[in-house]
Order: C-alpha cells, then structure tokens, then sequence
C-alpha cells in the first residue's frame, strides 16, 4: 500500500519511524512545513520532522499551502492510497482529502471527542485530567470530528509534565497508527461516529497563556506549570517592578495566607508565594537573559523579601 505521511512536530516522528518499517508499506512521500526562524535569533531552521529525514532518501515536500493546486497536483502524482496526518500544522481542504483511493487517517492527542484542536495534552492537564489518550480516526472537513478507528488510553500522573506526556503518547500513538493502518491493508477498517455533545475543545497556545494568574487556586496553577513545560512556558513579571519576565519551571502546591503573589515566606527549597486558595512553592525558575535554576539558588542570587509582589 502506498501512503504519504504529513507531520512537522517532533510527535510526528515515532509514527513516520513505525510506518517506514512496515512490511506491506511503502512511504512514497512526506509532506512537512517549510523552514522557518527559529529561537530568539531567529535562525531559519528545519522543522522536526525534515531534521529527522536528514540523509533519508524519501521523497520531501513543503509546501507553503497544502491545498494550493500544484501541491495537489504534486500529491495525486504519488498516486497514494492512504495519507498519514500526524501533528502536521494545516487544515486539509475536500481536494486534498479525495485524492487518496482508501482515505485519509489522523493520529490525535486526545480520547475523542473530548479536546477537539491543536493542544490536547496541554489543555488535558491543565483540567486536572488523570486519564487520556490517543485517537486515529477518519478524515473529514472538520477539525477532529472524523469517524474513530481505534483509541488507546494513559494515564497521567500527578507530576507529568506536558512535555513528559507529549513523548509517551507519540510512542502509544505510533503503536495505534499502525495497527490502523494494518486494517486498511487488510480491508478491514470499522469505525465509530464521535458523539459531539461530548466535546471538548482544546485550542492552539501562545506565549501570553502561560502568564500566571495570581488569584487563581494552587491546584490550578500547578497544573498549569507543569501542562505549560516545555511550552509556552509559564512566567509573571518579576518583583522589583521593572516588566522583566520570570519564567516558572516548578512549582510545588503548599498552604499560606496573603494578596496573591505576594512572598509569604522563604526557605532553602525557594520562594512560598501566597495565591488565590493558599500557596506555591517555586522549585525551578528562570529570570529573564539567565539559566534555569532552582528556588534555592534564586533565592540566594536574587535577595528576595517577604511582602515583594510578582505581577
């Protein structure tokens, strides 16, 4: 069976390995974002996926539209029977989505039809969620609401971060997308209707997300931190009032009274910053143009006092 692969992210990457190494499957294209600036210089770089194909002999396109005329004019080419969407980056258009005889298929991030859209895992332990997973499903016109192949669930623990989770579901993922794919060959596919009064959306993050919100409970804040790492990555505005930013790695849940932000007590673990039902500890931290270190070193570098407020 010929199929074409369309993913970016370093999610991707599991899924195109596993498919690479099926019999039966010949990888005859992969389509990915262009390059891109990268990083605070921002450096024109390759996305995660191209990067990965560094020296690979398949066939690479990327291309700015997917759904323009000559990118579907370069894909009907391959003659595909089945394209491969994982964590590419663009919406197919009906043109795109008919040009393959057996369909199109999606590896998503979530148990469908819960956290419809681009940051499942982020939103998912944001919520406090202790259970999620991925869903291959059936491609249509609207964003992850195809028919479901398959779906296999995790669990997320109390400490994972979105990072941690990102890397267990794309291996769980690659592992599903295959034995999906194994019921296309077969011509054996049966699928399952989402039931849309069970969704949920799960929309794309920026940076000014991850901004802590003082008054907000422990819990939720915790959540948010450890959803929030690696990306985008929660920060405050730093205490001697200057706008500089403080980006907040870890954060421990803890008990305290004060305006929230406010430092009600420090110790050699770091900073107790009062919030909107008790306190956090902040484990790890990053002042702006600085390393990443740990509350007991900022503690210690940085002369902080109880009563300074974070913003």
């Amino acid at each position: 069976m010929r199929l074409i692969f369309m993913g970016s992210a370093s999610f991707s990457c599991p899924s195109l390995d596993a498919l690479m190494r099926c019999d039966g499957i010949e990888v005859v294209g992969v389509i990915t974002q262009p390059d891109r600036p990268k990083g605070r210089r921002r450096v024109v770089s390759p996305c995660a996926v191209k990067d990965h194909l560094s020296g690979s002999d398949v066939a690479i396109m990327t291309p700015d539209d997917v759904n323009s005329k000559a990118s579907i004019a370069a894909i009907a080419e391959l003659r595909p029977n089945l394209i491969v969407v994982v964590a590419y980056g663009q919406i197919l258009k009906k043109a795109v989505l008919d040009v393959p005889d057996r369909g199109c298929v999606n590896l998503h991030a979530s148990l469908l039809p819960k956290y419809r859209g681009a940051a499942p895992i982020q939103w998912a332990i944001t919520n406090g969620e202790s259970r999620t997973g991925v869903t291959v499903m059936l491609m249509n016109e609207r964003m992850d609401e195809g028919d479901i192949i398959l779906k296999r669930e995790v669990d997320i623990g109390y400490s994972t971060t979105g990072g941690e989770l990102q890397d267990r579901l794309s291996i769980v993922g690659a592992s599903a997308l295959v034995e999906a794919v194994g019921m296309f060959a077969n011509g054996a596919v049966t699928t399952e209707r989402q039931d849309s009064l069970e969704a949920s959306l799960a929309p794309k993050l920026n940076k000014e997300d991850g901004r802590i919100v003082w008054t907000d409970g422990a819990r939720a804040i915790y959540n948010k931190v450890r959803a929030f790492n690696p990306w985008p990555c929660c920060f405050c505005k730093y205490v001697d009032g200057s706008g500089t930013v403080l980006r907040i790695w870890r954060v421990e849940e803890s008990t305290g009274e004060g305006m929230p932000g406010e430092i009600i007590g420090i110790s050699d673990d770091g900073p107790l910053v009062a919030v909107g039902d008790g306190a956090i500890r902040l484990l790890e931290v990053q002042p702006e143009g600085r390393k990443r270190m740990t509350g007991s070193s900022y503690v210690c570098g940085y002369r902080l006092r109880v009563g300074q407020v974070f913003q």
